[in-house]
């Protein structure tokens, strides 16, 4: 049996709601970034800037990065839960879904660093 210790909510329920809203997020920020392309098809770079730094762009992009964070985790959470197990690796099974999610944490935390240093032109960290 998988002990609930790295579920992003330690309920089921929840992460099931979490992982549908994030993907709301998702699919709703999508739309609207191929709206703006839609209905502006000669878009240069200076309009292009101005649309992603205004303020409810700022805020949605940082709503978006932090729901892919999330429902990276949940996603990925379940999938070490449900093909990593006693059942299919043995003994072992417990060490390989830590040193998993250790990695897991690690590229999303990384995504999530670069997203919104991106996203709000921080300097890079990562040169």
């Amino acid at each position: 049996m998988v002990v609930n210790a790295t579920s992003f909510s330690r309920s089921g329920l929840t992460d099931f709601l979490l992982q549908r809203v994030t993907a709301v997020v998702l699919g709703l920020y999508a739309l609207c970034i191929i709206g703006f392309l839609v209905a502006n098809p000669d878009v240069d770079q200076i309009r292009w800037v101005r649309y992603m730094t205004s303020p409810v762009m700022l805020v949605f992009g940082t709503l978006t990065i932090l729901s892919f964070a999330v429902h990276a985790w949940i996603g990925m959470w379940t999938v070490g839960t449900d093909y990593l197990s006693e059942h299919k690796m043995g003994k072992y099974a417990s060490l390989v879904r830590l040193l998993y999610q250790g990695f897991v944490v690690l590229v999303v935390f990384t995504y999530l660093l670069i997203g919104l240093g991106v996203l709000w032109r921080l300097p890079a960290i990562f040169l």
